[in-house]
């Protein structure tokens, strides 16, 4: 696998495990991947829909700005699928980072370095379908 097949990986693996009702910023994702120089290629990844199927939603940028509104079908996407997991955005089209910012635990932390060694994505993503 070439290292941004590798990266890409990564960053689907990564988004996975992002709970609902929680936002991760692209550094976040980026620094989780093993890549903490990498914040911009993680949306460009997501843009690309480089990693497959994952919530991109869930990412959003250090400030907490919705800014993925070009990877989805429409500027409002990325808010109601946030607001229909129980994420408020604010004025602004941002998210309050330390009310709904992810932080893992130490065991999310071991089934990520568990995934990446495996290649299996763990799903932890409790979707409503």
């Amino acid at each position: 696998m070439t290292a941004s097949g590798e990266f890409a990986r990564r960053v689907g693996i990564v988004c996975r495990m992002i709970p609902r009702g929680r936002v991760a910023t692209y550094g976040q994702v980026a620094l989780l991947c093993g890549y903490p120089q990498r914040p911009r290629q993680v949306g460009t990844v997501l843009g690309r829909g480089g990693c497959g199927e994952v919530p991109a939603h869930r990412v959003v940028n250090r400030q907490g700005y919705l800014s993925g509104a070009a990877a989805f079908l429409g500027p409002d996407i990325q808010r109601l699928s946030l607001e229909a997991e129980g994420v408020a955005v604010g004025p602004g089209m941002t998210v309050a980072l330390a009310q709904y910012g992810w932080r893992p635990s130490p065991a999310e932390l071991a089934a990520l370095e568990e995934a990446f060694l495996q290649g299996e994505p763990p799903r932890t993503d409790d979707k409503e379908d």
